[in-house]
């Protein structure tokens, strides 16, 4: 159902009370596929020391990170990425000037020759009608061999049967925080995957979420009464429109 506010009544989002846990899960999860968590999470339930030397893991450290989308969440992630010494990318609807950490921001429509030179690509981006079935067949060919797709944006921006066929293929890697359907229904192909990672939808649900919260109310609250435009405005209000910028 989709919310619509009354006549007059001014929107807002919550920017920043995800970005921290969001951006974790990200981390959390490309680290555990490239340096095989869920296999070794396997072997602990069957009571194996599943040692071989012959494997050497994919360390984070040194790979080639695409952040798509790049709002709160993506700096986010770009922030995190940057502490594992990885190189980070971002795209984003514009190309924009580089900001204090250094890291390029392309548009969106440099895509197709940016994908191939990454290895991580992680979907940090809205759902919009721009971004619904975004990564389809080409954005996924478009991707090299053994690359890894985490998705912590919405399920759909993914092409499911897609993602499925390259998985089967055995091409590339994926750890999905959000589904396309969600929640992923028993028996669906994306649970035995190959290469496929699942969290269900558990990004912003850790304990930084309410001192975030409430440090934003607080922010909101402290607009309101200055007479400061709050953050986070989506559907503006004449009044709203009124107040001067918040800092």
């Amino acid at each position: 159902m989709l919310f619509r506010s009354p006549d007059g009544v001014a929107l807002a989002n919550a920017p920043g009370v995800h970005d921290a846990s969001t951006a974790e899960l990200a981390v959390t999860l490309s680290l555990a596929l490239l340096r095989g968590v869920p296999d070794f999470v396997r072997a602990q339930d069957d009571g194996r020391w599943a040692a071989d030397e012959t494997i050497r893991r994919r360390a984070l450290a040194n790979q080639r990170v695409l952040v798509v989308g790049f709002g709160g969440v993506g700096r986010a992630v770009a922030t995190r990425m940057l502490a594992f010494e990885t190189t980070v990318t971002g795209v984003a609807t514009r190309p924009r000037a580089p900001g204090a950490d250094g890291v390029p921001v392309h548009g969106v429509e440099q895509l197709p020759e940016l994908l191939p030179q990454h290895d991580v690509v992680v979907l940090a981006t809205p759902l919009t009608e721009a971004t619904r079935g975004l990564v389809d067949e080409t954005f996924l060919a478009a991707m090299p061999d053994g690359a890894v797709l985490v998705n912590v944006a919405r399920g759909p921006v993914v092409d499911t049967d897609a993602l499925v066929a390259e998985l089967r293929r055995g091409r590339l890697l994926a750890a999905l925080d959000v589904t396309d359907p969600e929640p992923l229904p028993a028996g669906h192909p994306l649970w035995s995957a190959p290469g496929a990672l699942i969290s269900p939808h558990a990004g912003g649900a850790t304990s930084a979420f309410l001192p975030r919260a409430v440090a934003l109310l607080r922010e909101q609250l402290e607009s309101l009464s200055t007479r400061r435009r709050p953050r986070g405005i989506v559907v503006p209000s004449t009044w709203t429109e009124s107040l001067s910028a918040g800092t």
